[in-house]
């Protein structure tokens, strides 16, 4: 198969470096046309920037994610602008509300606020990640209703059509693969074609029949597959869909 995109990774983990760039370099011989390598912080977007230079298929987002808030700078809107002015660098992110891990829930609200703000005064999208705070993640999303996708979407059909009312995007990834996985399951089936991007959240969520292992773009086939039964059609116009669906969020040409 071929025209991938992957539009949610993070290649910077930890767990690719001993092979990084060989694995890269290998991506667009499997097919992989075009991937979004999200930053959680200032650093990360920093390294990532260099790898969007090197490599045509890959662009990337600059942002922080509420588990990277420990000492964010008091300039960091202004510093997450200027990597917006760089060409590769399609959008706000990875940004949003993570209530599992015992982090401030104030401070998580207000830089998620002030960096949905920033998106709309730059009109650009966002990239969302929503874990365990459902309620406090809508609420902001409808009070500014950005451009942009909930990445990794674990929540019901009914909340994936709330998201489609604010004009966004489902990513799913390897856990529709999964053998419990009923909420991403519906989704699959129901999400309205124009809306759906495919992930990998990269090195994380390994789609069966690779659960477990380390993640990578590649491994988007799988969850083509899948989603494509679910649907009734071919994984490759699957494949073809959710990539155009991409290009269009992030203003690809």
């Amino acid at each position: 198969m071929n025209n991938i995109f992957d539009a949610h990774c993070h290649y910077d983990d930890a767990w690719f470096d001993e092979d990084r760039d060989s694995v890269l370099a290998s991506l667009p011989e499997a097919g992989v046309s075009g991937i979004v390598w999200n930053s959680v912080d200032l650093k990360t977007a920093e390294y990532i920037t260099s790898y969007a230079e090197r490599y045509d298929y890959i662009y990337f987002t600059a942002g922080f994610h509420p588990e990277n808030l420990e000492d964010i700078p008091e300039d960091y809107l202004k510093r997450i602008e200027e990597f917006l002015k760089l060409p590769k660098c399609v959008a706000i992110g990875e940004i949003g509300l993570d209530y599992h891990w015992d982090i401030p829930r104030d401070l998580q609200q207000k830089v998620f606020e002030e960096q949905l703000r920033l998106s709309k005064e730059l009109d650009v999208p966002v990239v969302i990640h929503d874990r365990e705070a459902h309620g406090d993640t809508m609420e902001l999303l409808r009070k500014y209703r950005p451009k942009g996708l909930m990445h990794c979407f674990s929540g019901s059909v009914e909340l994936m059509r709330e998201v489609m009312r604010l004009g966004m995007y489902i990513s799913l990834g390897g856990v529709v693969t999964f053998k419990n996985a009923r909420h991403s399951v519906d989704c699959a089936r129901e999400v309205p074609a124009d809306r759906l991007v495919l992930e990998t959240d990269a090195p994380y969520l390994s789609p069966v029949p690779n659960r477990g292992k380390r993640n990578d773009s590649r491994n988007i086939v799988y969850v083509a597959e899948k989603i494509a039964e679910l649907r009734g059609i071919k994984a490759q116009e699957l494949l073809d869909i959710t990539t155009e669906n991409a290009k269009k969020l992030y203003n690809i040409k």
